[in-house]
Formats: structure tokens, C-alpha cells, sequence
């Protein structure tokens, strides 16, 4: 069904949907593929900074398919090709859920990290399988908030709580940032019809991308329980 409340822009006979938003998606694929560089150049080598590295690779690409296939270009294509950014981005919110969960090692035990281990797989299967037979972006957006919301905030704020650790003070933010691009998604709240709330909330994201990295940059697991 031609969808008649968007924006389009023509260049040359080249029909592009929904401009600012896919320009502001393909900022947040950049800015995040260039986080994974820096984090891969680090030489940082711990398993939860590698998580966060490899959440942001994964959600650079995200974001790519979601500005390309589900925003420029969808009028050309299925629902299903919106299926790519969907299942990515699930993927990286997995990554980013166990980055936090390995980074509490500082404070659990073993036997916890697997059991949150476990759970984590078992979330990222149920809500993958909803959203791939509903084709339904509900189970992305419920996916994205538990894992952010309530596993990463729960488990990073705890760690705050328990040690003031630097990194996740920028982690916090990060999430406090997304969790305001998600406001905006969800209430469509719009600034100005060029920059509507797709725009805003992938703007915001971009700016949560760089405290996620500057988390990442700063964890440091020397003090795990597992190494006294």
C-alpha cells in the first residue's frame, strides 16, 4: 500500500522515503562502526568490552538496513525486507545485555553470569520468533526496552550503586539517552515534519552510542570476584 503521510525526495529518477530519517539512521550506523574501530584499535582485550564493541558493530549494521530497507527504499520492497535491521538489532541487544552481565562479574558469582547467561538466550529466541512470524515491530520495541531497560540498567545501575564504577556511569547515560529517543518513538513526537520523531530518536541514539563507547572504553574487570 502506497503510503501517502511521509515525505519523499526525488534525485535525478532516485525516490527516497522518509530523508532526515534514513540520513539520521545512516549517522548512527556511522558513528557506530567507527566506536567498533576505536574499541578493536584499543587493544582493550576484556570479554565486556568486547561485548559492547561487537553490540556496536552489530547495531551499525542495523541501523544501515534499517535506514536503507525500512525507510529510503521500502515503498520499492516487502515488509519482510524491514526482517534484516529487525533481527540485527535484536542480536546487538543481546551483546549489549551480556556486556553488562560480564562486567558484573565484579560483583556476582559464576554460577549467577550463567543463569543471566541462559535467560539472556532465551529472551533474544522467544522475541526473535514473535517478531519473525508476526511481523510485528512490537516484539522489537518490547525486546530493545527489557534488554535495556531493565537487564543493562538494572544490572549496570547496581554496579554503580554497589562501586561508582566509571564505566558505568557513561552506560547509564547512554541508556537514560535512549530511553528518551524511545519517548520519542513511541509518542511520535514531532519537531518539525522534516525532522519527525524517527529523526529525533535516531539522533538521540547517535549521542547514546558515544556514551556506550566511552563505558566500554573503561571497563576494567581486574576486580572480579573471580580473580580474588
Amino acid at each position: 500500500m502506497e503510503r501517502t503521510d511521509i515525505i519523499t525526495v526525488f534525485i535525478g529518477n532516485l525516490r527516497i522515503d522518509e530523508p532526515i530519517g534514513t540520513l539520521t539512521d545512516l549517522l548512527v550506523s556511522v558513528l557506530c562502526f567507527i566506536f567498533f574501530y576505536k574499541l578493536h584499535k584499543s587493544g582493550i582485550n576484556n570479554r565486556s568490552t568486547t561485548l559492547f564493541k561487537y553490540y556496536l558493530f552489530l547495531m551499525g549494521f542495523a541501523t544501515l538496513f534499517g535506514g536503507l530497507f525500512g525507510h529510503a527504499f521500502l515503498y520499492a520492497l516487502s515488509m519482510s525486507w524491514k526482517l534484516p535491521g529487525w533481527i540485527t538489532s535484536m542480536f546487538s541487544i543481546m551483546l549489549i545485555e551480556r556486556a553488562a552481565i560480564n562486567h558484573t562479574r565484579i560483583l556476582f558469582s559464576e554460577k549467577v553470569i550463567k543463569v543471566l547467561g541462559y535467560i539472556n538466550i532465551f529472551e533474544l529466541t522467544t522475541f526473535m520468533a514473535l517478531s519473525i512470524i508476526t511481523l510485528d515491530f512490537a516484539f522489537v520495541e518490547f525486546h530493545s526496552g527489557y534488554g535495556l531497560m531493565f537487564v543493562v540498567l538494572g544490572l549496570e545501575g547496581y554496579l554503580y550503586y554497589k562501586t561508582k564504577n566509571e564505566a558505568s556511569k557513561f552506560i547509564l547515560i547512554g541508556i537514560g539517552l535512549a530511553a528518551v529517543g524511545a519517548l520519542f518513538f513511541m509518542n511520535k513526537w514531532i519537531i518539525h515534519p522534516w525532522f519527525n520523531h524517527l529523526a529525533a530518536s535516531h539522533t538521540i541514539l547517535a549521542i547514546a552510542a558515544y556514551f556506550f563507547y566511552q563505558g566500554a572504553r573503561r571497563v576494567d574487570l581486574s576486580e572480579s570476584v573471580h580473580e580474588k
